[in-house]
């Protein structure tokens, strides 16, 4: 898969309104232009907070439609321990989903090989069960997710991604510093290539936040996949997985038939 670092590039067709939070398919959105400022990454330290959000919205949680054993495998990102996502798996599974890890510890940084040590799991799970996968991937996870749904459709049912770049890899991310310019801009080139050659066709969710940090919002933007949906939310990068409303919109696109 030498195509794999194409997870990251910029469509979306709908508006859907959930609560207070606008949830739109095209956002407008200029190019992104590099990592996100010093202001908006002071602004991760608040990502504690997301915690009592997360106890205040349990109620409107336990809501949520009923899955009925659907597989999903979830992608925690940039080294982020496979414990990082255990509130997410423990919820989802509550709900009636078969919520497991992806099954490899860290996530230690090589979408490329990752992917392709995880596309044999998604299609062995599928196998077993004789249904597709949902994979959700926060930040780098997404990016694996992607690149797992694009070259394994038939083992995919749809992608979930929060905080994940899909365009100019490390380029608009808080990691840009670990790589030269020159291997930044072969990066961003591989990855319009692919998107442009090889869109992926399963249904993604695109979930995104003005106040990440870590990841320029600019740079979540997807405008190639074939039917994709963009939603935003109001949380910092590093409160994501313990976003109560990304909780809610992952559980009910789970009960969303594709």
């Amino acid at each position: 898969m030498k195509d794999l670092l194409s997870s990251f590039a910029a469509v979306g067709h709908r508006t859907v309104r959930r609560g207070p939070l606008v949830h739109d398919g095209a956002p407008e959105a200029g190019a992104p232009s590099g990592p996100p400022g010093g202001l908006i990454r002071a602004g991760e330290l608040a990502s504690p907070w997301q915690f009592a959000r997360l106890i205040l919205k349990t109620p409107a949680l336990r809501q949520a439609p009923r899955g009925d054993g659907e597989p999903v495998i979830d992608v925690p990102g940039w080294r982020a321990p496979e414990a990082s996502g255990a509130p997410l798996r423990s919820y989802l599974r509550w709900l009636g989903y078969d919520s497991i890890p992806w099954g490899f510890g860290t996530n230690h940084g090589d979408p490329e090989g990752d992917a392709g040590r995880l596309a044999p799991r998604v299609i062995e799970l599928a196998e077993q069960t004789g249904r597709p996968v949902t994979l959700v991937g926060w930040s780098l996870g997404g990016v694996i997710s992607r690149e797992v749904a694009r070259h394994e459709p038939d083992a995919v049912s749809r992608v979930i991604t929060y905080g994940t770049p899909v365009i100019g890899g490390p380029t608009h991310t808080i990691g840009a510093s670990s790589f030269g310019e020159e291997e930044a801009d072969r990066i961003t080139r591989l990855i319009e290539e692919v998107e442009h050659e090889n869109p992926i066709k399963v249904p993604v969710t695109v979930i995104y936040t003005k106040r990440d940090g870590i990841v320029d919002w600019r740079a979540c933007i997807d405008r190639h996949s074939l039917e994709v949906e963009h939603i935003e939310v109001a949380s910092t990068h590093l409160g994501l997985g313990i976003d109560p409303d990304v909780w809610r919109i992952i559980a009910d696109r789970l009960a969303t038939p594709r």
